[in-house]
């Protein structure tokens, strides 16, 4: 099989993620710099692959003893069935099990006795509202999300069996589609597997060097809590791989890139005037850069290696010094726990290089 050399693709190093807007189930990821066009590639499949193919469990059936069909009242039970049917759907559930050797396909049944006495409802001034807790709480097989969600309130007391379905699959799935045999009694139930709710994704323009035509891809997404947002995008980014394999069976050349080293060690050099910067050249408050120079950190190097956790371990240095240090490191392209491996630059060696960085400067000025 031949090779062709191909030129070099500005490629993203890392992914950055706003923390100040972060929660369980939100997320803004940064990924810079991609060539002119890819971050609308990139980010356009990223998008369509969170919102169609993550798998994730849901209620498929539900059967309640004494209840043969959903258009019916239950004595006892303010709600009709059909309304019940509709707050099962709200039902969010996460996987816990990862045995690998079970199908994923496979349907778990979650039985649980329903006892509702009349302390229960005396408590409750009349009334016991059931929730998803009460009919799945200490299954083992799955966390509930939304625990506390309301299905439906009993008026008298009652004992019955509750049966549920439970399953993992993608998308949203009509009753009609499910692929299992209907018991006795059992209403079977539209699910939805998604667990994303949201994806928006923004292309801008970002510099390489004395170039500003590059793309910025941010991606916003929202999910329900059945998976985090950074596994969300974890999945899938494994999932478009997964597809792309296939194609490299056609190959019929090996192609190789352009490491591009002179633009390294251009950026190199532009990367070093920053990290070479004295603290007191950023204009900190008198708090922060005391706390720095109390930590024996001089330079931006020394601060941009260190990371976040380890910063709040320094005496009187609080969250209000670290979202300063964190927006001015921002303004200079860097931010706390930088990755500098590519420029042969560590924690280790940073306080050596930017000495040596400083006196070369210093030589040439001076020839």
């Amino acid at each position: 099989m031949s090779s062709l050399k191909y030129g070099k693709f500005e490629m993203p190093e890392r992914i950055k993620l706003d923390e100040a807007n972060r929660s369980s189930t939100f997320a803004r990821f940064i990924v810079e710099p991609f060539e002119r066009g890819f971050g609308h590639t990139v980010g356009n499949a990223l998008r369509r692959i969170m919102l169609a193919s993550l798998e994730a469990p849901s209620i498929l059936s539900v059967r309640i003893e004494g209840v043969p069909h959903e258009y019916m009242a239950i004595e006892g039970i303010i709600q009709d069935m059909t309304h019940i049917v509709l707050n099962l759907k709200g039902a969010l559930l996460r996987k816990l099990n990862t045995d690998n050797d079970m199908h994923p396909r496979e349907i778990k049944t979650i039985t649980k006795m329903l006892d509702i006495t009349d302390e229960m409802i005396e408590k409750g001034d009349g009334e016991y509202k059931v929730t998803l807790k009460d009919l799945m709480g200490g299954n083992g097989e799955f966390e509930l999300v939304n625990s506390d969600h309301h299905i439906f309130t009993v008026t008298k007391p009652m004992m019955k069996r509750v049966d549920l379905k439970v399953g993992l699959g993608r998308g949203y799935v009509p009753s009609e589609r499910h692929a299992f045999e209907k018991g006795i009694d059992e209403i079977v139930i539209d699910s939805s597997f998604s667990p994303v709710r949201l994806v928006n994704y923004y292309v801008e323009n970002t510099r390489v060097g004395q170039d500003t035509d590059f793309d910025r891809l941010i991606l916003e997404i929202k999910t329900d809590g059945r998976v985090t947002p950074v596994e969300a995008l974890t999945f899938a980014a494994q999932i478009g791989i997964h597809h792309f394999q296939v194609f490299q069976t056609i190959n019929t050349h090996t192609i190789y890139f352009d490491k591009g080293e002179t633009q390294v060690n251009r950026d190199r050099d532009e990367i070093l005037q920053k990290l070479s910067l004295k603290i007191n050249e950023i204009e900190l408050s008198v708090r922060s850069t005391n706390c720095l120079a109390n930590a024996s950190i001089e330079t931006i190097g020394e601060l941009v290696v260190m990371p976040e956790s380890e910063m709040l371990r320094f005496r009187n240095f609080g969250k209000k010094s670290l979202t300063e240090i964190k927006q001015k490191l921002d303004e200079l392209g860097l931010s706390l726990g930088m990755d500098l491996n590519k420029y042969g630059i560590n924690r280790d060696n940073i306080k050596s290089i930017i000495q040596n960085y400083t006196q070369e400067k210093v030589g040439s000025i001076e020839v």
